[in-house]
């Protein structure tokens, strides 16, 4: 049987990102406002304090279980195109044109507009610039970080750093803050005790998974960085797995924090859980703080996005000949600078059209969650046809408990397809359509490209 060719076509010198740089991306990429505000609804979900802790226990293990896989891939095609390298050489050019695709002119440019409007949003309630204030902030916020990434890799990580320090450091003081609180009365803010896992009856965790998945999501941007990743194949696996390992410890704590705090039936009833923390914690301070927490985050979330969501587009003009205009590296600089103007142009336009409503958000998710996670699905299912078409490859050898990680993750993906489709009904049509709507781009651009010939 034919073997597939597990390097890149090109594999161009610009590896300048240190590890450090690189957790900081998958953290800003990761922990974001959800943490919030999802856990509200999450605690809807659970019988008990137990089943709420469990679930985010098992959000992170089916997250590790997933960075092994992407590791072992990353390892072996340590690549700036991150997935779209993997499904073009697993399964072939076509399905991965099409993720790249929707990843470049949805899932991540629509990702940046609304964590731009997110930060305009808090952003305005200390300074309102008007009637259009969140969305001046959200477009000051994108040209700022755009610019100081076209700058070059070494200033977008040095911020990208700072930022998850405030990010990790924000999230341990609410932990140890409410570590030593006195919820007093009102509540049972106990922190968890054994008799509490004697007769537990889960209430619906199949829902309660689905957003705690959806507060670990962007781990996976991680593939994105291996390209540039100093000593990649030593490095990227401490990198990613430790990422989210850590990612995980804070998510348990910070719940633990609201257990403790405000209560599982308190937590169940805050539309602003992070708020309602904050407050229990600093009083009237409280909403400043809070505030000032999810604006850091906004932005550290904000210039993750730009980072791996201009690696993506550069990979796609770099392998598609019709977007070679935005396929080219610069060295000096050492930055994707015609992508991250691209993309920043088309976030742009999106903020500019008014497109993003107030409840954009779920839109959003709703049309791009199933195409996201059916894609997640042909990653791994592309891993096990790497695995089984290059049998000395090395697969097993480098996934821990092989295959166990890999199934567990293809039935998350496959499960979180099945519940995405479900949830949200016709509205996933849009996704498909968006997908249409590049291949006829793409046959366009092939067409003009034989008329200039």
């Amino acid at each position: 049987m034919k073997k597939l060719d597990l390097m890149p076509d090109k594999t161009p010198d610009y590896r300048g990102m240190g590890s450090l740089s690189a957790v900081a991306v998958i953290i800003g990429m990761v922990v974001g406002v959800g943490i919030f505000r999802l856990p509200s609804i999450v605690a809807g979900h659970a019988a008990n304090e137990v089943d709420f802790i469990l679930f985010w226990i098992v959000g992170g293990i089916i997250a590790f279980s997933g960075s092994l896989c992407y590791v072992s891939l990353s390892m072996r095609m340590p690549d700036s195109g991150g997935e779209l390298t993997f499904l073009r050489r697993s399964i072939g050019p076509s399905t991965a044109y099409l993720f790249a695709w929707g990843r470049v002119s949805v899932i991540q440019t629509g990702s940046l507009a609304l964590v731009a409007l997110i930060f305009g949003d808090y952003a305005s309630s200390f300074a309102n610039l008007g009637p259009y204030s969140n969305s001046i902030y959200a477009a000051l916020l994108v040209i700022l970080l755009t610019l100081i990434n076209m700058s070059g890799t070494r200033q977008s990580s040095k911020i990208q750093n700072l930022l998850a320090a405030l990010v990790i450091g924000a999230l341990v003081a609410l932990c140890l803050s409410a570590l030593f609180h006195n919820p007093g009365e009102g509540h049972n803010g106990a922190l968890l005790t054994p008799d509490q896992f004697t007769g537990l009856s889960v209430s619906m965790p199949g829902l309660a998974m689905i957003f705690v998945l959806l507060t670990f999501g962007g781990w996976n941007e991680a593939a994105y960085l291996a390209g540039e990743l100093r000593n990649a194949r030593k490095t990227f696996g401490r990198v990613l797995t430790g990422s989210v390992i850590l990612i995980t410890l804070l998510y348990v704590g910070i719940n633990l924090a609201y257990i403790h705090a405000i209560g599982l039936d308190g937590l169940r009833a805050s539309a602003a859980p992070g708020q309602e923390l904050s407050e229990a914690l600093f009083g009237r301070l409280g909403s400043a703080v809070i505030v000032s927490i999810i604006i850091i985050a906004a932005i550290s979330t904000a210039n993750a996005t730009i980072i791996t969501g201009s690696r993506s587009l550069f990979a796609l003009g770099r392998d598609y000949p019709e977007f070679r205009l935005v396929g080219k590296w610069n060295e000096r600089r050492d930055t994707p600078i015609r992508a991250l103007v691209a993309q920043g142009i088309v976030v742009l336009l999106l903020l500019a059209a008014g497109t993003l409503s107030s409840d954009s958000l779920s839109a959003v998710v709703d049309f791009t969650a199933p195409v996201f996670w059916f894609f997640m699905l042909v990653v791994i299912a592309g891993l096990f046809k790497l695995q089984y078409q290059n049998s000395d490859a090395g697969f097993k050898q480098d996934i821990p408990l092989y295959p166990v990680p890999p199934i567990l993750f293809l039935a998350a993906c496959t499960y979180m397809f099945y519940s995405s489709m479900a949830y949200t009904g016709t509205t996933a049509i849009w996704g498909v359509i968006v997908l249409l709507v590049g291949l006829f781009v793409k046959k366009g651009l092939e067409h003009l490209a034989q008329k200039r010939i």
